[in-house]
């Protein structure tokens, strides 16, 4: 008997339009031969032109949501996207502590392409405290790097 496939858990909001978050994420685990779990942080109301709205899951069902997978499933990594309050950052910081994934890769999700804002500002610090140190790989584009590092980034 072969091994399973490996299991990626991705943690992020729902994209309605299928390019980003969630939906992208299980075509991208998918695509790389692995099983997609997922859990979802929020809903958005989003297009390819940008987002539109965001409905925020309760951090309580979120907290539901990672046992869930955690205690059935073997996952293996860990892709987290939308995290978008304080609340949130906490839930998921904890589960990473208790369940601890081999490899964590954070996409820090702050504004859409839009300028849609899809993390408090007030939550950066909270991250970087409680969910760096679980992360193996983080993948900030261009402007979200330049925010976590507090320095203009030099591509020339």
């Amino acid at each position: 008997m072969h091994d399973p496939k490996p299991c990626v858990l991705t943690i992020a909001g729902s994209d309605s339009s299928g390019g980003a978050g969630i939906q992208a994420d299980i075509k991208a685990i998918s695509a790389n031969g692995c099983y997609a779990a997922s859990v979802i942080t929020a809903l958005t109301a989003q297009n390819t032109r940008g987002v539109q709205s965001v409905l925020e899951v309760e951090p309580d069902f979120i907290a539901r949501q990672l046992t869930s997978v955690f205690s059935d499933l073997s996952i293996k990594s860990v892709k987290i996207g939308m995290l978008h309050n304080k609340k949130v950052v906490s839930v998921v910081a904890a589960a990473l502590q208790l369940f601890q994934p081999q490899s964590v890769v954070l996409d820090p999700v702050m504004i859409s392409k839009n300028g849609y804002e899809l993390i408090e500002p007030s939550t950066i610090p909270v991250l970087k405290e409680m969910i760096f140190p679980h992360v193996t790989l983080v993948t900030p584009n261009l402007p979200e790097a330049e925010y976590l590092l507090g320095a203009k980034i030099n591509t020339a």
